[in-house]
């Protein structure tokens, strides 16, 4: 049977449906966007899972930063991603607080990602410029409440940007304290850090595995982690709540860290995501890495981060609430 130009044109396109719809995935190189400033938490987990599942999926993937308005400007950039190889490092300010703090986000927390697995879950440390708590004569969290409710606005609280949990610990401090001290947003957790060890500002709420290096250094006076418990990585800090005492009686502020994809990413790569994200977090090498920076590695399921997700939204509307959180 002799075909014409158009059969042959349409016998041509059919077979190669298969063959394009079985295409491999990756690609091309994977962005991974952090929207935070080099230098933070969110940024070192990222470098650190970057290279482990570049070789698990056979493809670079490459860190960006993308900062701004609290992670927003990063996140609504993945939300929008239609090249199928963009991913978020998102975090609890990102996708829990966000949604309660600002009037209108850019995108949708719940809607518009598909959630991979939780990368890590850190607590925050209360530190402050060691010079300017000796002026001050702050030694200790007690220490911190009485200068603060004695001279209202006098003391200076840096944070990695408005709506992170490092904002949220503060206005929560705050709140519970009675006291007032004047908040002053970064693009990020590490320009933060640098005007903190230069004495520009006088505390900051920060998440363990950043703060932890100028701890250790001398450049940062650690007071109190704001976790339930201890961390093991620092196991002679008190908590906030023993620390306090009374006044700070069920203070918690830690922060996670998680991968996302854009909502419309096909289930089969959300799941291999996971699974080689999974497979990373669950060497030794990676998490002994992260336990002495202060964080647990997470490597469980899309069902169960997106259930921490939903309800740690439900915790921090609460938060935001009761503490009178705004956006600088």
């Amino acid at each position: 049977m002799k075909l014409n130009r158009r059969q042959v044109a349409a016998l041509a396109g059919s077979l190669a449906l298969p063959a394009a719809a079985q295409a491999p995935w990756p690609s091309k190189p994977i962005r991974l966007v952090v929207p935070f400033t080099p230098g933070g938490t969110t940024d070192l987990l990222a470098r650190a899972m970057a290279p482990e599942l570049q070789q698990r999926l056979g493809q670079a993937v490459v860190v960006d930063n993308k900062p701004g308005a609290g992670g927003n400007i990063g996140s609504a950039e993945v939300a929008k991603a239609t090249d199928g190889h963009t991913l978020l490092m998102g975090t609890v300010g990102t996708h829990a607080i966000n949604a309660s703090l600002y009037p209108k986000l850019p995108y949708d927390p719940a809607k518009d990602f598909a959630p991979i697995t939780l990368v890590a879950a850190v607590p925050n440390v209360l530190v402050l410029n060691p010079a300017n708590a000796a002026r001050y004569g702050i030694h200790s969290v007690a220490d911190l409440i009485r200068v603060a409710r004695a001279n209202p606005g006098k003391l200076n609280m840096a944070s990695s940007g408005n709506g992170t949990s490092i904002h949220l610990a503060g206005e929560l401090f705050k709140s519970m304290t009675g006291s007032f001290m004047l908040h002053f947003p970064y693009r990020g957790s590490g320009p933060a850090l640098l005007d903190l060890i230069a004495g520009n500002t006088d505390l900051m709420f920060d998440n363990l595995p950043s703060a932890l290096p100028q701890i250790k250094a001398g450049k940062l006076l650690a007071l109190a982690v704001t976790s339930a418990q201890r961390s093991p990585a620092v196991p002679d800090l008190p908590t906030m709540a023993e620390a306090g005492g009374a006044v700070l009686k069920g203070y918690e502020a830690s922060s996670w860290f998680g991968l996302l994809a854009p909502a419309h990413q096909p289930a089969d790569q959300v799941a291999r995501l996971q699974r080689e994200a999974a497979a990373a977090l669950n060497t030794p090498a990676l998490r002994e890495r992260m336990a002495g920076q202060g964080a647990v590695a997470g490597g469980g399921s899309s069902a169960e981060f997106a259930a921490l997700i939903a309800s740690e939204t439900l915790k921090w509307a609460k938060v935001v609430k009761v503490s009178g959180a705004k956006v600088d």
